[in-house]
């Protein structure tokens, strides 16, 4: 049996807010949000007395997700400093297909992003670049050249 699809990508934040409106600026669209709590999310999460708040972004093409949660209960727990780098073990970045890398940089910066490194390019193929978006989020940004 095959997998269908990918359904989302999670992460979990501290400001909701500020997490929405940086990934709206980055061209994703606010599907909804919601109010998560009891048995069901306690049976999948493994913990007990969950209690959060979710919001479902969808790329414009409608082919990916990501779901943005905030923890009310039980109090999310930090894995270390935020500013963690790039080849910490885990998850590390989300990476989007962008029509104009640098600008879309510089419309990130006004939601405080900064770049990890610095824009690079692969050979004729690609410009790309690492951000650091709110609570320490890394993304990528990958311009497709010719």
């Amino acid at each position: 049996m095959a997998i269908q699809r990918m359904d989302n990508v999670g992460i979990v934040v501290e400001d909701m807010d500020a997490a929405i409106a940086f990934f709206v600026e980055l061209g994703m669209e606010l599907e909804g949000r919601a109010e998560v709590q009891g048995l069901v999310a306690d049976q999948c999460t493994g913990l007990d007395g969950v209690h959060c708040d979710i919001a479902m972004l969808r790329t414009p093409d409608g082919h990916s997700r990501l779901e943005l949660a905030k923890y009310r209960s039980p109090v999310a727990t930090s894995a270390g400093p935020r500013n963690r780098p790039h080849n910490i073990l885990g998850t590390h970045r989300v990476m989007f297909a962008v029509d104009d890398v640098e600008d879309t940089v510089a419309r990130l910066r006004t939601h405080g992003a900064e770049l990890v490194g610095e824009l690079a390019q692969y050979e004729d193929s690609y410009r790309l670049c690492y951000i650091r978006g709110p609570e320490g989020i890394i993304v990528g940004l990958a311009e497709q050249l010719g």
